[in-house]
């Protein structure tokens, strides 16, 4: 894990080698075992492995040539109504592994006066919070499992809604590109020193633990 997170790069090119079943599974299921807020899980992910539907994502993708070429192209959503369709199998799937009822009472009015009081910008937000953390999952057990990926933040929401004829209440996070490379890795652009983005009991004040 910890080689494939300091060798991972934003692939330029895949060369659209298939990806096994078992392998996507694997990848899919990482991001299914996310945390998230209230255990409420709001991601939906939509795979794209045909061609003709990849080079329809491609046009609502700024025309990026790697969402074509991959092999599996993830388009990670989140779900602003999924909160209310989901509290009840939540709150049975959490009983089922030893959650108490006196929890169980005070999450469902807490996590229905929480999220419906939500504007359209902050509701945004939260699913771009929690969508990411598995997104992020995903895309380390892609390298793990030896795959490349490119994750991307460049495509038109409404297009890509058309594309995938998605529902009014999705929000498009992020697309995750996974495959083979093809020609050379992106450079390395190199990360900041630990002292200039870290910092120890409030900020401006180093970490002296290492």
């Amino acid at each position: 894990m910890t080689q494939a997170i300091a060798e991972r790069r934003a692939t330029p090119s895949f060369d659209g080698t298939p990806i096994p079943p078992e392998d996507l599974r694997h990848i899919i299921d990482a991001g299914l075992h996310a945390p998230s807020g209230y255990n409420m899980q709001p991601w939906r992910f939509v795979v794209v492995q045909s061609p003709e539907q990849k080079r329809r994502l491609r046009s609502a993708s700024y025309n990026q040539a790697k969402v074509e070429e991959a092999s599996a192209v993830i388009v990670a959503c989140g779900d602003a109504d999924g909160w209310r369709k989901d509290l009840d199998l939540m709150l049975q799937l959490g009983r089922e592994g030893g959650m108490p009822e006196s929890y169980a009472a005070q999450a469902r009015t807490s996590v229905s006066n929480f999220l419906s009081g939500f504007s359209s910008g902050e509701m945004h937000g939260w699913l771009n919070k929690h969508v990411m953390i598995a997104f992020t999952h995903m895309l380390l057990m892609a390298e793990v499992l030896g795959y490349d990926t490119a994750p991307m933040e460049g495509f038109e929401q409404e297009k890509v809604h058309e594309v995938l004829r998605l529902p009014m209440s999705y929000w498009v996070v992020a697309l995750l590109g996974i495959g083979h490379l093809k020609g050379p890795d992106k450079y390395n652009g190199g990360r900041f020193e630990m002292n200039h983005t870290v910092f120890g009991e409030e900020y401006g004040k180093p970490l002296r633990a290492f």
